[in-house]
């Protein structure tokens, strides 16, 4: 077993502790700050961020921008709070190096293999079934730029990009992702710069439709309409692995993270707002769940069918960087169960169970992601009870309970305030979330996609 793989120490006080295989052979802590501004980019910056064009035609000017920066400045806020308690247990000789590591440790046993597993496990695995469905997505838009009358089906593409994803699992750890997420945080940059020339250049054209800024309904619609854009901002901002990309770090920690959620945040301000705001200027309260949608209007693309190409093959490789990052909390606990610590990684004892585990995993993803033809709800209620939870809700508890800071503290009245309005937030948004599945479940048949 190779030392800096144990549990750091970063004051010598406490001898470390011997790692389970999942933290040794998955969460390699070798990286540098760069390697985790690469692993946070491609957690947070992914896809779904063509979606804030919807969620601000949702809210409106005013409040959309103003949700899309408070989200922004909140989820800075917690990540480095849960960076800095992480930073605080490595200086005692006890890093934590998984999320329900930290609930373990801070609030209690049962808080760690019941609450915090259970909703990270979801979340990041519901991530990779949306990635996998968007993959093929992006390959039938590609299929059908060259052949428009093509009969081939959104499931047969799904399972080409679950073929993809099962020989990208097999490898081997996270800190082995850092170059495919150096190239992830390129494609982003990308397909965003695309996204944003293609709506101002569509917004500028003889074309363009016709801006209207109203939120659509009536006051009940407007409300579950505001709640559902915040689900989708929460999720858009989301990452649940903070822990994870963490333990990737070479010891000593300190400082490293913040660094990386710098480089992670100058991406996500660059993306983030030049889409929304590039897109909601151009379609109005007509923007669709993705803004490339709106790129096509009665099959006949407005912008050259070049671009659309480009942009979705950027999509495409993107997206299956994503997934990678997200299935590793799922291998880290495969390779707990199934893999023998005190022998090499890749002897054929390791190699055997990794293989057939992860190819499971993946196929059972494929298959949900092939037979759902409205994830992308069930994927608003996984934010809503992930994201918040994980991302706004517990860094502030963990910080009040780890530091104590006095409740005359302008911190602890901050976080403790701060919790109680995403509690709420989060219980709004999951029953906005069922609300709109149970309206879609009217529409769609559940094998529609088959």
């Amino acid at each position: 077993m190779e030392a800096d793989l144990s549990h750091p120490m970063e004051d010598g006080t406490n001898p470390p502790k011997p790692l389970d295989a999942g933290a040794l052979f998955v969460l390699k802590s070798r990286g540098s700050w760069w390697h985790c501004g690469y692993h946070l980019t491609t957690s947070i910056v992914a896809p779904a961020l063509l979606s804030l064009p919807f969620a601000l035609s949702l809210l409106g000017w005013v409040a959309g921008v103003f949700c899309l920066t408070m989200a922004a400045l909140v989820t800075f806020y917690s990540y480095n709070l849960l960076s800095v308690v992480l930073e605080h247990h490595a200086h005692l000789g006890q890093r934590q190096l998984r999320f329900r590591d930290m609930a373990r440790d801070i609030l209690g046993p049962g808080w760690g293999r019941y609450f915090v597993g259970p909703i990270q496990f979801g979340l990041c695995y519901g991530a990779v079934i949306a990635c996998i469905l968007l993959g093929g997505q992006s390959l039938k838009f590609i299929y059908l730029l060259s052949r428009p009358n093509g009969t081939m089906q959104l499931y047969q593409f799904v399972i080409i990009s679950g073929v993809l994803m099962l020989v990208l699992a097999q490898i081997p750890s996270f800190h082995s992702l850092r170059h495919i997420n150096l190239v992830s945080l390129v494609l982003c940059l990308s397909y965003s710069a695309s996204a944003t020339a293609g709506s101002i250049y569509i917004g500028h054209s003889k074309t363009a439709p016709v801006k209207n800024y109203s939120v659509h309904g009536s006051g009940e619609h407007r409300l579950f309409g505001a709640l559902n854009a915040i689900s989708i901002i929460a999720t858009t901002y989301g990452n649940g692995i903070i822990p994870e990309i963490q333990a990737t770090i070479a010891p000593p920690v300190k400082g490293k993270m913040f660094k990386g959620l710098c480089v992670c945040y100058a991406v996500v301000l660059t993306t983030f707002f030049s889409v929304a705001i590039s897109g909601y200027w151009a379609f109005g309260n007509q923007a669709k769940g993705t803004v490339v949608a709106n790129f096509m209007v009665d099959e006949k693309a407005l912008l050259p069918s070049w671009v659309l190409l480009m942009t979705n093959v950027f999509i495409f490789l993107q997206v299956s960087a994503v997934s990678l990052v997200y299935l590793q909390p799922t291998n880290e606990v495969l390779e707990q169960k199934f893999a023998d610590p005190k022998i090499d990684q890749f002897s054929v004892r390791n190699v055997v169970p990794r293989l057939a585990f992860r190819s499971l995993s993946v196929v059972i993803a494929t298959t949900l992601a092939a037979m759902f033809p409205f994830f992308g709800d069930i994927n608003a209620v996984i934010g809503a009870f992930g994201c918040i939870p994980l991302d706004f809700i517990l860094p502030m508890i963990f910080y009040n309970v780890t530091f104590k800071p006095s409740k005359q503290s302008l911190i602890f009245w901050g976080n403790t305030l701060l919790a109680i309005i995403f509690s709420i937030l989060g219980a709004l948004g999951a029953i906005s979330s069922i609300r709109q599945i149970i309206l879609d479940a009217n529409t769609y048949s559940f094998f529609a996609n088959i």
